[in-house]
């Protein structure tokens, strides 16, 4: 089960895909700006939010279940945009069903292979959910063990769950952790996608590189990218107002 949050009703749908350890709740205010245009569905990814657990999460079966879902929801052809992890289940969406996506949007990864770079993280919310803190407050501490970074622990900390017994981690977070070596992967795309398609890249992020154009463009021949200057990762949170204007200028033409 795929659970989604819908802003706006009656326009062209927008489908919105989020990063790992994220949920449709980091799309919340951007999506509220793009209703005025779009009927936005903030998707939960599986194994994220509330939505189901999935054992051995890969790009394929997650692209799967978001099919079923929009056959649920009676969503034909749309739009659709990706973040990071999203942006690998949306790329692998628009390559597999391409019918069913007039545009996509990709931002701020590549259809390629990516390191390991999250394991402490991993141990950070495996401590949580072992202590279960009795407060925010503990959870950060104990995070911050682990993530020195307070912005990133902000955004894990925002899968916090509160329990009888204490905090917990709102992931399931033993499947994220077997299925990592397929989220980290390049997904296994099956043909190109042909419709417009925009590359959104934070100037200060190094996921998309130049060394990256030739696998993308194998697989997204009608492709533009943008940079988003001063922006890392997380440029439609750290920039949300040109990034949003640079969602709505492609959409619309």
């Amino acid at each position: 089960m795929i659970h989604s949050k819908q802003y706006g009703e009656d326009k062209p749908d927008l489908i919105v895909l989020h990063g790992l350890f994220g949920n449709a709740d980091n799309w919340h205010s951007i999506a509220q700006s793009w209703s005025e245009f779009y009927t936005v569905h903030c998707l939960d990814l599986p194994n994220h939010g509330k939505s189901s657990p999935m054992d051995s999460p890969d790009y394929p079966k997650m692209a799967d279940a978001i099919i079923a879902w929009m056959e649920e929801s009676n969503i034909g052809p749309c739009y659709l945009l990706g973040h990071s992890m999203g942006g690998k289940v949306a790329m692998q969406l628009a390559s597999s069903f391409p019918s069913k996506f007039k545009k996509l949007i990709v931002v701020d990864i590549a259809p390629v292979d990516y390191q390991p770079s999250h394991l402490e993280i991993f141990q950070g919310l495996a401590a949580i959910d072992s202590a279960r803190p009795s407060s925010r407050k503990a959870a950060d501490d104990l995070l911050a063990q682990y993530e020195s970074n307070m912005g990133v622990r902000q955004f894990l900390l925002k899968n916090l769950k509160k329990e009888e017994t204490g905090f917990s981690i709102g992931l399931a977070r033993e499947n994220i952790q077997e299925g990592y070596p397929s989220i980290l992967a390049k997904p296994p795309l099956s043909a190109p996608y042909n419709n417009p398609t925009l590359f959104i890249k934070g100037a200060n992020s190094d996921y998309i590189q130049q060394k990256h154009t030739k696998e993308t463009v194998a697989f997204f021949p009608n492709t533009n990218v943008k940079i988003i200057p001063d922006t890392g990762h997380w440029l439609h949170a750290e920039k949300p107002i040109p990034f949003g204007n640079i969602v709505k200028r492609f959409l619309k033409n």
